[in-house]
């Protein structure tokens, strides 16, 4: 029997809460409740890809066209017990791909600087780091408590 395999496929109506109780699941990257709210309105309105094993969605990523050359990840939520198993950097791939498919060149994340340290956010600012991301600017975007690390990528064509 082969084993199963991770899918990475669009979402689908009603998979919204799937992708919430992911994100309620990872308070330390989302605990606040205004931002999770706008989140899940996002995973309805942008496009989104769901990652399932098993028919059970285990993460996700929504990314936001900013421009015709631009583009940027807007959430990545995979749940904890799939972290460092590849699956996000799958999940960034396939988004990568969709993209260059549309001729678009640049994409960007914004995450939480390190000027407000957590351990949580510097394994994500690794995680994109590892993935060809690079620090552009470090603003207030979220206030002063919060600010916001703009890390971009420029997508160039798979080899």
């Amino acid at each position: 029997m082969e084993p199963e395999r991770n899918v990475i496929r669009s979402l689908q109506s009603g998979e919204a809460s799937s992708c919430e109780l992911i994100l309620r699941s990872l308070p330390k990257w989302f605990g606040i409740e205004e931002s999770i709210v706008e989140y899940v309105r996002s995973v309805e309105a942008m496009e989104t890809y769901v990652v399932e094993l098993s028919g059970s969605v285990m993460g996700f990523i929504t990314v936001n066209e900013r421009s015709a050359s631009a583009a940027e990840i807007h959430v990545l939520a995979l749940r904890a017990e799939w972290h460092g198993r590849g699956i996000g950097r799958a999940l960034v791939e396939h988004i990568e791909n969709a993209l260059l498919a549309r001729d678009i060149e640049y994409l960007q994340v914004k995450t939480l600087a390190p000027s407000r340290p957590s351990p949580e956010y510097e394994r994500t600012r690794g995680f994109y780091w590892h993935l060809g991301f690079r620090p552009l600017e470090e603003n207030h975007l979220w206030g002063p408590e919060s600010p916001c690390l703009i890390m971009v990528k420029h997508l160039t064509c798979p080899a």
